[in-house]
């Protein structure tokens, strides 16, 4: 008999769609690799704005059901490897991509396309912090054909992925890097990563006195991450030709007739667009995920981590981020 069949492992699920009091920790079996996959002994996982709004039900459409297991990245050591998988992967680190289930877990079964090997110097809670906002901050960008000179407005800033691209935008030679955030102390804070203007959520200012509250002319490009019922107001802050790219509903959908108030501003000529990393090869988001765990490595890329939790207290960290506490990434930890 498999004596790996007769061990379980620790998940969390969510049992009910809603708030984080519907998730609950569970016992599976530990799983093996199939061929083709690795298996990871999970060191971290982290909490991400999707794993909130999928647990919220909001994307119950997509397929989603309950008893769904959170979380889409991991990191941690390979412990063992399917059929048709190099031996060499045994006991290296890595990062893994879990898709949108299976992240927050003790250990994971997963592709061996979807890991990639972390450099020396960086530890499986940066891995998790970096390895999904990196490349999406950086593609969203390039989606939105932002070009050295030009003003951007990163609408929810405070999240893993607005910290990553107000940091990028600003090293790419951006005239002005405006955020949005709820109170003066974190835009102090995204000021020293980058920003040189900042809002309260709902695009005014907040008065910190340390530096000019709004860019000049409005903004060449925003980074939508909240999107929600306010979403179609941030068109007037757009210069004429500027282009909105939506990356997260981390605040809900927007109204059904958002594009009403750009077809209002016909004349400006203003573009939205959505971004997701699904559209991006495999190839290309693993050479900037690549590159941007080097440069973490190095200290070139700033790494926030608002907390680290045990993988018991997933429902306090999603209490957390509901309750936009949260600067940065909170990690779990088996």
């Amino acid at each position: 008999m498999d004596q790996r069949r007769e061990q379980t492992v620790k998940a969390v699920a969510i049992e009910t769609f809603g708030g984080p009091e519907g998730m609950a920790v569970i016992d599976l079996p530990a799983p093996a690799p199939a061929a083709g996959q690795v298996l990871v002994a999970v060191e971290a996982s982290g909490v991400g704005g999707v794993d909130a709004v999928i647990r919220r039900g909001t994307l119950a459409s997509y397929g989603f059901k309950e008893g769904h297991i959170l979380g889409s990245e991991a990191a941690g050591t390979v412990t063992a490897v399917g059929d048709g998988v190099d031996t060499s992967w045994i006991g290296r680190r890595v990062w893994a991509f879990t898709g949108f289930s299976g992240g927050y877990v003790e250990q994971a079964a997963v592709p061996v396309e979807a890991v990639l090997a972390l450099p020396d110097g960086l530890s499986a809670v940066d891995a998790v912090t970096l390895g999904s906002s990196g490349p999406v901050a950086h593609f969203a960008l390039a989606h939105a054909r932002f070009a050295p000179g030009e003003s951007v407005l990163v609408r929810g800033a405070a999240g893993s992925i607005g910290i990553m691209t107000v940091h990028l935008a600003s090293r790419a030679g951006a005239a002005a890097v405006a955020v949005t955030t709820s109170s003066a102390e974190r835009g102090e804070r995204l000021r020293a990563l980058g920003a040189t203007h900042v809002l309260d959520r709902s695009g005014d200012s907040v008065g910190s006195g340390s530096g000019p509250d709004d860019a000049s002319g409005g903004y060449d490009v925003i980074i939508d991450i909240v999107a929600g019922a306010d979403l179609p107001s941030f068109f007037g802050r757009l210069r004429p030709n500027g282009r909105m790219v939506a990356v997260g509903v981390v605040g809900g959908p927007p109204p059904a007739d958002f594009g009403m108030t750009m077809i209002a501003a016909f004349q400006k000529s203003l573009s939205f667009a959505t971004f997701s990393a699904d559209t991006v090869a495999a190839a290309d988001l693993n050479a900037v995920r690549s590159a941007q765990f080097a440069a973490a490595s190095r200290g070139e890329l700033p790494l926030a981590v608002h907390e680290v939790l045990p993988l018991e207290q997933a429902a306090l960290a999603h209490r957390k981020m509901d309750a936009g506490e949260v600067f940065g990434r909170i990690v779990l930890t088996p």
